[in-house]
């Protein structure tokens, strides 16, 4: 075991809501490390909708995922947060002095005076398509994400599934990619109708191709992709050549190992306190669609809202005898000092 990391917090999530718990942290003093699945900060936004607009932040008519986390990281910058990205909780443990030893898949371990739970609808990971022995081609010729999108200019590509992230991703490369092949099981499609029409437009200007039917099978030689076999409703059987393939099927959310940390659970939520959002163990405290309570509404606003509350709770769980007083941003010095900015006047 390695030696664990001490701090004051340990925040599970790095979303827009662990994000912001940073900051509501921050504000109060309190330092704390940040724990995500993925492989980089941003949960949802970063995942499903990098680029699409977001009209319901306050006081920001219109902004991107990727816009907002963006923001949000310069936000926290004065607090400088710690990120142990690319890697999902395990076990947690109460030590005799209250704090809790964390592990993650990385064998690195937390000791956390608290712990905030922000982990959106759980650790993120892709579905997968279920091809025998398909998986020695990931990263290289079969991918979940894209993460350089050039890679793909001047190949032949095909992509499977219905949703936002196929549709935007096929727009996005046709015309720069040699050829763009859309698969999908049936000809019905979740998501923007923007862009279903623009698909739509595409195929019928002969720049993109739309197949009805599934992937049932694939050849690949020297750990390279040749060709695909898509299977139509009808049992036809198309093989095409392909050197890149894309799948779309969603990401799969999933609890883990949180769902065996003894907390009260319901319909795979976490159950708080709306007073503070502590869960049924002190000192542990769940923020964002994580949760839920009478009322819950899943919107990031909202999630906002509890962190703020829970940074609050966790100051007077982490020093009961201290009196939290609450200060505003606009007016305090000590908070101006803590985010490194001069006071500001007013006329």
């Amino acid at each position: 075991m390695h030696a664990p990391i001490e701090t004051d917090a340990l925040i599970i999530g790095a979303g827009p809501v662990g994000l912001f718990q940073v900051f509501e942290l921050g504000l109060l003093e309190i330092k704390a490390h940040v724990i995500d699945s993925l492989p980089q900060v941003g949960g949802q936004c970063i995942e499903l909708y990098p680029d699409k607009p977001i009209y319901d932040i306050p006081a920001v008519p219109v902004c991107t995922g990727r816009e907002l986390v963006d923001n949000l990281l310069k936000q926290v910058a004065p607090f400088t947060p710690q990120f142990h990205l690319a890697q999902e909780v395990q076990e947690l443990t109460q030590q005799s002095d209250g704090r809790f030893l964390v592990s993650t898949s990385q064998d690195q371990y937390f000791l956390s005076k608290a712990i905030f739970i922000a982990a959106g609808v759980g650790a993120f990971q892709a579905r997968t398509i279920n091809l025998d022995g398909i998986e020695a081609l990931v990263d290289k010729h079969l991918f979940y994400r894209v993460k350089h999108p050039e890679r793909f200019f001047g190949k032949r590509i095909a992509i499977c599934g219905g949703g936002d992230a196929a549709l935007d991703w096929a727009i996005h490369l046709t015309g720069k990619a040699a050829s763009v092949i859309l698969i999908h099981r049936r000809d019905d499609f979740k998501a923007a109708p923007k862009s279903i029409a623009k698909m739509r437009e595409l195929c019928a200007n002969h720049e993109m191709e739309l197949m009805i039917g599934q992937i049932t099978d694939y050849e690949a030689h020297d750990g390279q992709l040749r060709e695909i076999a898509v299977t139509n409703i009808d049992g036809e059987v198309t093989k095409m050549p392909v050197d890149d393939l894309l799948i779309f099927y969603g990401l799969s959310p999933k609890l883990g190992p949180i769902a065996q940390w003894g907390l009260d659970i319901d319909r795979k939520q976490i159950t708080v306190d709306t007073a503070n959002f502590q869960t049924n163990i002190p000192g542990i405290y769940a923020v964002g669609d994580i949760n839920i309570y009478p009322g819950k509404k899943k919107l990031i606003l909202s999630g906002f809202h509890e962190a703020a509350l829970a940074a609050f709770a966790a100051a007077q769980y982490l020093q009961p005898e201290k009196q939290i007083q609450l200060q505003y941003t606009t007016t305090s010095p000590k908070l101006h000092k803590v985010l490194g900015v001069g006071a500001q006047t007013s006329e």
